[in-house]
């Protein structure tokens, strides 16, 4: 993970994470993109599988991952297609 910000804000991340796991039974890994910024105190976030990076039972995966954050704790949604 990289960021950068001036003086506070607008600040910006980006990052790259390989999955590695069991997603509904089925074994691979993953590639996620991360693009968060933050301007005027407001959070956006793009997170995308990187196409073409499934591997395993995981080959074909697509999708987009949402974060949200709720007393300080993260709850991550993965909403996704498998061929």
């Amino acid at each position: 993970m990289v960021s950068a910000g001036i003086g506070g804000a607008p600040a910006i991340y980006v990052a790259l994470e390989l999955i590695d796991g069991t997603l509904m039974g089925r074994a691979g890994s993953f590639l996620l993109r991360h693009i968060g910024v933050i301007q005027d105190g407001v959070g956006t976030l793009d997170c995308v599988v990187v196409p073409g990076s499934g591997t395993g039972l995981l080959a074909g995966l697509s999708g987009t991952l949402a974060i949200e954050v709720t007393d300080g704790v993260h709850h991550y949604t993965l909403d996704h297609t498998l061929d």
